[in-house]
């Protein structure tokens, strides 16, 4: 993977809206905490528009954050938001510039269209925290993010109840799992060999998770993997009558045949305590006694 050159104090870091509409006072927040971290802020042009849903219309955001592709003194992309609209703009960009002069993105949830992307095209991209939650996220979240950015080394320690015990090592890759499930089978499919897989979600119910996991399962994904990281399962509805079988035993059902580490819990996704990552980076994840550790190898 192709790595983007670590941020220094008096680098500039573009705030861009790729998908739905942000509130000003967000982008202000985010603007004053980068400036106060000692970085120059660009914000796009139509960051704080608004077309419909949107923070604009395709064109508009496609040229917010093409400008910040292709501005040399951009050295990362903050995106504002998640909501949805990142796809309708990832073909119409031109990502060639990111192979040669890669730059950190950083977002999640519908950000996870761009990590794809980036990752099946080599190069390294940031999972963290978005400009609409700063004001809600932890220290540690926040202060996550900052030293990817800078290249300070991360390690992760956690409690992880109903763990699968194991060892890996491997290139972290995924993000949102809707969204990893929605790329199945497209020209943004990342390589998953050897991987160690990261996903979280929000809103969804028992059953479409357990539908998407059977799809990366016929789609050979799963049998792929050397570990699996379940973050953040937020707000994640049943039926009546109940699905029957909690999350955690219903995604281990998959992976029946396979011995792998499985840690859930892991402090990132839809939650205050969104901890930042590298995606693909190589990490090495280690499962024992209802303890987890995920450290960054580099």
């Amino acid at each position: 993977m192709n790595t983007p050159p670590y941020l220094k104090k008096g680098d500039t870091i573009a705030i861009v809206a790729p998908a739905k509409a942000i509130e000003e006072k967000h982008v202000l927040v985010a603007k004053t905490f980068w400036e106060e971290q000692g970085y120059k802020v660009r914000l796009g042009q139509h960051v704080l528009g608004q077309h419909h849903y949107f923070s604009g219309t395709e064109d508009e955001r496609y040229a917010d954050m093409q400008t910040a592709l292709n501005d040399d003194e951009v050295k990362a992309i903050v995106c504002a938001r998640g909501g949805y609209g990142c796809v309708q703009i990832l073909d119409q960009l031109n990502w060639a510039g990111m192979l040669d002069e890669p730059k950190w993105i950083l977002g999640f949830s519908d950000v996870t269209f761009f990590h794809q992307h980036l990752n099946y095209l080599g190069v390294e991209s940031i999972h963290a925290t978005m400009p609409l939650n700063y004001t809600d996220n932890t220290q540690e979240s926040l202060e996550s993010m900052v030293n990817l950015l800078e290249g300070k080394a991360t390690e992760y320690t956690w409690s992880c109840s109903n763990a699968t015990e194991g060892e890996a090592e491997g290139v972290l890759l995924g993000g949102n799992l809707s969204i990893v499930y929605s790329m199945l089978g497209t020209d943004a499919h990342p390589n998953y060999n050897n991987a160690i897989l990261y996903l979280e979600e929000v809103g969804e119910h028992l059953y479409a998770i357990d539908r998407m996991f059977f799809a990366l399962q016929k789609a050979g994904i799963l049998r792929k993997l050397k570990g699996l990281i379940i973050g953040g399962m937020t707000n994640i509805g049943d039926t009546t009558p109940g699905f029957g079988q909690p999350l955690e035993e219903m995604i281990k059902k998959h992976f029946r045949f396979r011995k792998l580490p499985i840690a859930f819990d892991f402090m990132a996704g839809h939650i205050n305590d969104n901890r930042a990552l590298r995606l693909g980076a190589n990490y090495r994840l280690k499962v024992k006694e209802g303890q987890c550790e995920l450290i960054l190898k580099d």
